[in-house]
């Protein structure tokens, strides 16, 4: 028993569990929609330009009996174009208009399809976490690969002829 000039000794708070990447994953970080630019559409051998929608996101929950808060952001996206390609790249892509280039542009997310044809394209996106347990966030280790639905996307062949005239000049010439 201790002097009554000895403290008592404090009860030990249990410890924190360590949080690992894996246990995460049940907090389900957003998957990203994948456009297409032009409207979903290209034209075989011109760049279709990509973007994903994805944005820092958190999530809510209870881990290990903790209540926690789950920070997820985008750190990287893999674009698979369907066509057996695939790009990884650290943006989501930005649209023509947004980068001020015309349609048809290369970019860092775009990519040129040889052939015409419809083509099941995805991104997935690479997120890092952090969590919150009432104290501000923290990182956690590793990352989550969070594979996006497919979206068609539709590749047209586009065949240019030399005319002498206009459409509007000479309706009935070829290719009017």
């Amino acid at each position: 028993m201790p002097s009554k000039d000895e403290p008592l000794p404090e009860d030990d708070e249990p410890a924190t569990p360590t949080f690992t990447i894996t246990d995460l994953a049940s907090f389900s970080p957003a998957p990203s929609s994948l456009t297409g630019e032009p409207g979903n559409l290209g034209v075989a051998g011109l760049p279709t330009n990509f973007t994903a929608d994805a944005r820092t996101h958190t999530r809510d929950g209870e881990l290990f009996g903790y209540p926690l808060t789950a920070r997820f952001t985008p750190s990287s996206f893999t674009f698979h174009y369907g066509d057996g390609e695939h790009r990884t790249n650290s943006t989501a892509g930005k649209s023509w208009e947004t980068l001020n280039l015309p349609q048809f542009s290369p970019t860092d997310t775009s990519h040129v399809y040889t052939e015409r044809g419809t083509y099941n394209a995805s991104v997935d996106t690479i997120y890092t976490a952090e969590i919150d347990l009432g104290t501000g966030y923290f990182p956690i280790t590793g990352t989550l690969t969070i594979p996006g639905p497919p979206q068609d996307i539709r590749i047209y062949e586009a065949r240019t002829a030399l005319v002498a005239h206009t459409c509007n000049e000479t309706p009935t010439a070829a290719g009017c």
